[in-house]
């Protein structure tokens, strides 16, 4: 029995995470390591023309305030994951994530004062793409509403508490998930139309070859 690596961008995002958080709370344990490298500034520190920021709009889905944050993230994302990266292709699902990190990094540092890390705005964009782009012919899994209305409800809840920035990322990944499963849906809708009429045109030219084959047989007897 050999062990695979079966979806390679989850597993190396979540290898990545919590090596990130080890040297936090072990090897660096001093020093501002995961905020410095790992974490987008608020509008009030975030520079675009520093490298270091640019650097962290990409950077901090990766690192993770504590145990918790980290443990949560990661078995969401280990469970749905493999199954957009399966669907997706490993390259597509590469740049979900990176699309997602940027958009919810660049809100963050201009819209808000505090600084922003963690994946659950990943965590969500998977959550919601997966809802829309398992849709088929019309019916939705109920598995998925369910996950989809606790986990919105869980981020209103802190939105509402809290005034929580974080929740205000994750809802924002949602939102651009549900852009990609549209996209995913419509693009799986036309497939079946163009390979159909790619078919119907293959078996027309056969017909047509068949014919002049028969025509060049009765001419020579």
């Amino acid at each position: 029995m050999k062990i695979r690596y079966n979806a390679p961008v989850t597993l190396t995002f979540a290898i990545t995470s919590f090596f990130i958080f080890f040297l936090d709370e072990v090897v660096f344990k001093n020093i501002d390591f995961t905020e410095y490298l790992f974490a987008v500034a608020g509008r009030l520190e975030f520079s675009f023309v520093s490298p270091l920021s640019i650097f962290t709009l990409f950077s901090h889905v990766l690192g993770h305030g504590s145990w918790s944050h980290l443990i949560g993230n990661l078995s969401y994302l280990l469970l749905l994951g493999p199954i957009a990266e399966e669907k997706l292709g490993s390259f597509k699902f590469f740049m979900m994530i990176l699309i997602t990190a940027v958009v919810t990094g660049v809100i963050n540092a201009i819209c808000f004062d505090t600084g922003l890390m963690g994946a659950s705005g990943i965590v969500f964009m998977l959550i919601i793409y997966l809802s829309i782009a398992n849709i088929s012919n019309d019916e939705i899994p109920l598995s998925f509403i369910f996950v989809v209305v606790l986990y919105l409800g869980g981020q209103l809840i802190q939105i509402w508490e809290n005034n929580s920035v974080s929740a205000f990322a994750h809802l924002t990944g949602g939102v651009i998930g549900g852009i990609f499963g549209l996209i995913d849906n419509t693009s799986e809708k036309k497939t079946p139309v163009q390979n159909k009429k790619i078919n119907s045109k293959k078996k027309r030219d056969k017909n047509t070859k068949e014919g002049e084959f028969v025509d060049v047989d009765i001419n020579e007897i």
